[in-house]
């Protein structure tokens, strides 16, 4: 495949930095620690089998998933490597 100037490597160093940055958010997300008994959003009760589940759980499912929908979808195209990053 001709790449042009770029150096041998650059098209997976290219796709290991989108998969790397995907991994960091999804990783920023995760909770740690002890998980709640009560949703600290509504202050429903957060069953048992979703704690065990969900270790570090803060939400209860309603509520995690309102969350789940503003959290924006990244995608794998990696914009730092592209020459339409570079002319925007």
């Amino acid at each position: 495949m001709a790449t042009g100037w770029a150096k041998d490597g650059a098209v997976q160093e290219q796709i290991d930095a989108s998969i790397e940055d995907a991994l960091k958010n999804v990783r920023g997300r995760l909770h740690s620690g002890r998980s709640l008994k009560r949703c600290e959003q509504c202050g429903a009760g957060i069953p048992e089998a979703r704690r065990k589940a969900v270790p570090g759980v803060r939400l209860c499912v309603a509520c995690q998933s309102e969350a789940d929908k503003k959290i924006k979808v990244h995608s794998l195209y990696n914009r730092r490597g592209s020459k339409d990053s570079q002319l925007r």
